[in-house]
């Protein structure tokens, strides 16, 4: 790896951690972020010449908040807004202190960044939306490909986020334990996007993005350590270890893609298998039965089989028409339509994929015709599942995924 592309993954891991500390210090997201940027920009700039800080996270840190203290200073000069600064900052606005006198820099804040930017004046999917961009590191684009919208419209999505956030005038904050419950379902749901771009990259040259996948496994393992007893919390983080154990087998030599059916298990890891499983096998009694703990039985189940051969699909079904139940998407409308395949047949299983060329937010996306192509290939109609693995192949932007769809293509042909 070259050090440009050490500095940017480091900037990258850091990057939600010096806005959390920015952003409960000040309560000011949009200022905050513009600061943290201006640092990010001066250490991309700096650093490969000069060396990385011994300490790069204290560092950003303090040229971010002296930077956050300018913004703050002429927003105050430019918009009068003297008295909601001071309520939010009582220090005297025109001294700036050494950034250790009020800013714990060994303190990771990223956790507690997710719940800030679930703010009460944003409907769900803004919140969700602001975090995956501001906080899970995830680029617009990316945001926008795991919403399945254009990125203009994410775009577009995100900025009247942070506008609202700032015209509402109420401050960001921690919420108080009677509000958890309604933020924590965006928090979640941030955390299970994160690392669902990292598993599985919507878009680039390698499949899987391991520092995304990790970040949001050690985010939610905090939360789970807070929340013990919420079975959902519980859930996503056993969806997630079950599923990263995965990870050594879904790719060859030169990092081609290999489909769970053919991957070498003796690869995939024991001890994060069997972690997953005594997570979901407390949580599922535990309460109601929510979309984390179904999918991470899924999981399971495909795990624990010792072959392909061997996995229990018809369990595997009976959890997908639970999961519809409870949290129906086209997505998982697309999954269970496989799984019909693999219990009553492939014709059942195309049928089922019939009934969502309709479907809006599947227009355009490669899963479709790539699910198709599988079970043409399947049921023996060569000549269509060639054309429906080309058209996937069209649709996707992850160079591993198009490449293996191109490659069925051309030996079926």
């Amino acid at each position: 790896m070259t050090d440009d592309r050490r500095t940017e993954d480091l900037l990258r891991e850091l990057a939600p951690q010096v806005l959390g500390v920015l952003a409960r210090r000040f309560g000011d997201f949009a200022t905050a972020e513009d600061a943290v940027q201006e640092a990010l920009l001066a250490a991309a700039t700096g650093w490969p010449g000069a060396g990385v800080p011994d300490n790069p996270r204290g560092w950003l840190i303090q040229v971010a908040y002296r930077r956050m203290v300018e913004l703050v200073r002429a927003e105050q000069a430019r918009r009068a807004r003297e008295d909601l600064v001071a309520r939010r900052e009582p220090r005297d606005a025109h001294h700036v202190p050494p950034v250790d006198a009020h800013l714990d820099a060994d303190r990771d804040d990223t956790l507690e960044l997710f719940l800030l930017c679930c703010h009460p004046a944003l409907t769900s999917a803004s919140a969700i939306a602001l975090t995956l961009r501001a906080v899970g590191g995830l680029t617009t684009a990316e945001t926008a490909r795991a919403f399945l919208v254009p990125e203009s419209t994410m775009a577009q999505r995100i900025s009247r986020a942070k506008q609202r956030i700032r015209e509402s005038g109420t401050p960001l904050r921690m919420p108080e334990p009677a509000e958890l419950p309604a933020r924590l379902t965006s928090v979640r749901h941030v955390l299970y996007l994160v690392f669902t771009e990292g598993h599985v990259a919507s878009a680039g040259d390698t499949l899987h993005r391991v520092d995304l996948a990790h970040e949001a496994i050690r985010l939610t393992r905090m939360l789970h350590a807070r929340l013990p007893d919420d079975s959902e919390v519980t859930g996503l983080l056993a969806l997630m270890l079950l599923t990263e154990a995965r990870s050594a087998a879904r790719t060859g030599p030169s990092g081609e893609l290999i489909t769970l059916a053919e991957q070498d298990r003796s690869r995939w890891d024991a001890a994060a298998i069997a972690e997953g499983v005594a997570l979901v096998t407390r949580a599922l009694p535990r309460g109601p039965v929510g979309p984390y703990q179904v999918q991470a039985a899924i999981a399971a189940l495909h795990d624990e089989a010792p072959t392909a051969a061997q996995t229990d699909w018809p369990q595997i079904l009976a959890l997908y028409q639970v999961l519809e139940q409870v949290s129906a998407s086209p997505v998982v409308a697309l999954n269970r339509a496989v799984a019909t395949a693999m219990v009553h047949g492939t014709g059942a299983g195309l049928a089922a994929l019939d009934a969502l060329d309709g479907e809006a937010r599947l227009a355009g996306h490669h899963r479709l015709p790539a699910a198709r192509a599988h079970l043409y290939e399947m049921a023996g109609d060569l000549e269509r599942a060639v054309d429906q693995y080309r058209c996937a192949a069209g649709l996707t932007a992850s160079l591993p995924e198009q490449r293996y769809l191109l490659m069925r293509a051309a030996r079926l042909a």
